[in-house]
């Protein structure tokens, strides 16, 4: 894979913005299915089990997916990555079992401006320090009033959440757990998009993804049975409604775009596009197919309006030229 051609902002922006929008749709789809089953890590394995599915399928009949996963292996011995890279999708899994865990708890919007303020936080802390061989970008004021300012939105937009709460310590937990997720986004997108080139593919780097995510669960998955017992679900406890099985086609274009315009526009700048497309769909989804028990607060509202405002704060230092990475 050759180096990143310039990119014009806006066009990068609008496709990190229509990925988003799947994100929230993800997780609609495997909190439905953790619900169903009554096991969100089951939930999350069935969903990164589809996703790899697909994925294996593009690999196998495309000459340039064979190559690509051909090259996993020498890019490792070479050192042209490290080797613990080939984990980045440990982060992803961890996102999705967030979604199957907290989702029907939170709803999806308050569960995507939780992830959005550690998406962000993690985005200005990658590009500072560059990491995964991406270009280091600098810490403006801007970029730091724009962090605060989605800090204070998710404490409002989560504030109806918290006061009708009667165990807040539970409910912390549910919101710091998709916070985690969110934080590890950045660091994810960041591990692909260096292994994209290192491989020179798209599809063997965003497979690679699917592959190590699906490792972490089935061993998340074994522990818990090995703990709890096997519990649900059975064969016969997961539904027939061909949909609750979309959520891992929608993550592969969750990161295979991701993995493309990292390298172009920055972690930070690819990270608050996609937010920008979570927080619409997710609030669209709770305001207009609304699951059991979701109410959109004012708060809600005005806290995805505010996080959007800073993300494009965030933005203003750069929208004047063409996005560059080595």
């Amino acid at each position: 894979m050759t180096a990143p051609r310039p990119f014009p902002l806006p066009l990068g922006l609008a496709a990190a913005v229509a990925a988003g929008v799947a994100v929230p749709a993800q997780g609609r789809i495997n909190g439905a299915l953790g619900a169903r089953l009554g096991d969100g890590v089951a939930a999350a394995l069935t969903s990164f089990g589809t996703g790899l599915a697909v994925l294996a399928v593009l690999a196998a009949v495309l000459p340039s997916g064979r190559a690509g996963v051909r090259g996993i292996g020498s890019a490792v011995r070479s050192g042209t990555i490290p080797w613990w890279y080939l984990g980045a999708g440990l982060c992803g899994a961890l996102f999705v079992v967030a979604q199957a865990v907290t989702v029907g708890v939170l709803g999806i919007a308050v569960f995507t401006i939780a992830a959005v303020t550690g998406q962000t936080m993690s985005g200005l802390l990658v590009d500072r320090v560059g990491f995964a061989q991406g270009r280091q970008r600098p810490l403006t004021g801007m970029r730091v009033f724009a962090t605060v300012l989605t800090l204070a939105s998710v404490a409002y937009a989560v504030a109806p959440k918290f006061g009708a709460a009667q165990d807040l310590a539970a409910l912390t937990a549910l919101v710091v757990l998709p916070f985690a997720a969110g934080f590890a986004q950045s660091f994810q997108s960041a591990m692909n998009g260096a292994s994209a080139v290192a491989y020179s593919s798209l599809l063997a780097a965003t497979l690679m993804n699917f592959v190590s995510g699906i490792v972490g669960l089935t061993v998340a998955w074994a522990v818990k049975v090995a703990v709890a017992g096997p519990g649900r679900p059975l064969p016969a406890d997961f539904p027939a409604d061909w949909w609750y099985y979309t959520g891992g086609p929608l993550g592969v274009v969750f990161i295979a775009v991701a993995t493309v315009l990292v390298r172009r526009l920055g972690v930070l700048l690819t990270g608050l596009g996609m937010i920008a497309g979570q927080l619409l769909g997710s609030l669209a989804l709770d305001a207009f197919a609304p699951a059991p028990g979701t109410v959109v607060a004012l708060p809600t509202v005005v806290g995805t309006v505010a996080t959007l405002v800073a993300m494009v704060l965030a933005t203003l230092p750069w929208n004047r030229r063409m996005i560059r990475t080595r």
